[in-house]
């Protein structure tokens, strides 16, 4: 099983790559992986590991987010959800039944129900509404201290804008937030056929403008933030 702030398997991996000399480091998080991504980056602070953080489609309000999969207009996505997520416990049910009990699974019918009665509990969070409050990126966006690029559409069904009113992408300089009109969630495509997976060189552009202003800096010259059109 995973919850979507669980970053120690990440930092594992990471600081095995670091340790061979390889690098720079950049993290990328799509989705539920932003939301680790950036949590990471939090927690990390200070710290030389990363180069930078890009972050797609993230529902940094992991409570919010629930709750807007969980409205009418997304009744196609909560129910694959939900089946997906059950399936899971009964697979694992399967082969360790003392650890994960499908007993009572029919009740489940939100992903909020779910998170209620299986992950948080298995992780040691007590309930959802604990689990979410406590495991959302929102609560380390402030403690960033690496270059991050946050990207995320208005139209994005599952994670509301909203959310992307906090006030950490006002006050601190490490984040950027390119907000798109159109894109729903992981769906930035272009019309231009020579631009047609969008989101690849956005993030490509990023990163290649950070590694050029690390270079730059450490001869004493400053080079504009990125922009993108």
């Amino acid at each position: 099983m995973y919850h979507s702030g669980l970053t120690g398997d990440t930092r594992k991996i990471l600081e095995e790559v670091a340790s061979q000399d390889r690098g720079p480091l950049f993290l990328v998080g799509f989705s539920l992986g932003g939301n680790v991504a950036l949590k990471l980056a939090g927690e990390l602070s200070e710290t030389n590991l990363l180069v930078g953080v890009c972050a797609v489609s993230t529902p940094i309000d992991l409570a919010e987010c629930v709750r807007e999969i969980d409205r009418p207009a997304n009744i196609i996505y909560s129910r694959r959800f939900v089946s997906r997520l059950k399936d899971r416990i009964r697979r694992k049910s399967r082969m360790s039944s003392e650890t994960y009990s499908a007993e009572d699974m029919e009740r489940v019918k939100t992903i909020w129900q779910f998170d209620d009665k299986f992950t948080a509990p298995l992780f040691g969070f007590g309930t959802a509404e604990n689990y979410y409050a406590t495991q959302s990126a929102g609560n380390y966006l402030n403690s960033i201290r690496v270059p991050t690029l946050a990207i995320v559409a208005k139209d994005d069904p599952l994670v509301p804008f909203r959310i992307y009113n906090h006030p950490a992408f006002a006050s601190n300089p490490a984040l950027e937030l390119l907000a798109t009109e159109h894109g729903g969630h992981l769906g930035f495509l272009s019309k231009s056929k020579a631009e047609r997976f969008w989101l690849d060189g956005v993030l490509l552009d990023w990163m290649d403008s950070i590694l050029l202003r690390k270079r730059t800096m450490t001869h004493g010259t400053n080079v504009p933030r990125f922009t993108s059109a």
